[in-house]
């Protein structure tokens, strides 16, 4: 399968209730988010990056906006981490929500692997947007029904990248590998005062401790 077809696969794919598609092509802010996604796996595909960190579900403040896991807008806008990201470098801002700008934990996830080589790839459990009902900017945990869904995309994703280990990041993705029988080590999420926690399980996993 090829990027085009993954990010294809995505944008047709039909989502239970309360949940946001940001690839589906029925809305026009979701061609920048699929032209995101495909600028990203297309940049990280030469790094040939080995460990894979796999999260929860895309929040409404980071994925759900930019289309790429763990990133906000202004992380994909400043271009100043690893090489990636920056409009200048051809990256398409969604003003859909423009006073939403930050999210928490994609800064943490940055500021963490900022410089490190290989860069680790990125992805979610659950790769669309779960939210509370007549919330769209809210968030709110997978059911075990929603994370089967995305095990087709995380194949998929281990037959594009070289992918030798596979990070959890946060408890709800260590439950779903261990439900599909994928072998994983795994990190407490950044969220939640576990900045320092996150940031030394990564240099750990990476031999840099």
């Amino acid at each position: 399968m090829t990027i085009d077809d993954f990010v294809t696969m995505l944008a047709n794919t039909a989502v239970p209730p309360h949940t946001f598609n940001q690839y589906a092509i029925d809305r026009p802010e979701n061609a920048a988010r699929r032209h995101n996604l495909s600028q990203y796996l297309r940049q990280m595909q030469p790094r040939q990056p080995t460990i894979l960190l796999v999260g929860e579900a895309p929040g409404y403040r980071g994925c759900r906006l930019t289309g790429i896991p763990f990133v906000s807008p202004v992380i994909l806008q400043t271009g100043t981490v690893s090489g990636l990201f920056g409009v200048a470098n051809g990256w398409q801002a969604i003003n859909e929500w423009p006073e939403i700008q930050r999210e928490a934990s994609a800064t943490i996830v940055w500021e963490t692997l900022d410089g490190l080589d290989p860069l680790p790839l990125l992805w979610n459990a659950f790769p669309f947007h779960p939210y509370r009902p007549d919330q769209p900017q809210s968030n709110r945990t997978p059911k075990k029904s929603e994370l089967m869904m995305g095990r087709p995309f995380l194949d998929q994703l281990l037959q594009i990248f070289p992918i030798q280990t596979i990070v959890a990041v946060g408890n709800k993705a260590a439950q779903a590998l261990t439900s599909w029988g994928i072998a994983h080590d795994k990190v407490r999420h950044p969220s939640h005062g576990g900045r320092l926690v996150f940031r030394h399980g990564i240099r750990q996993i990476m031999g840099m401790n």
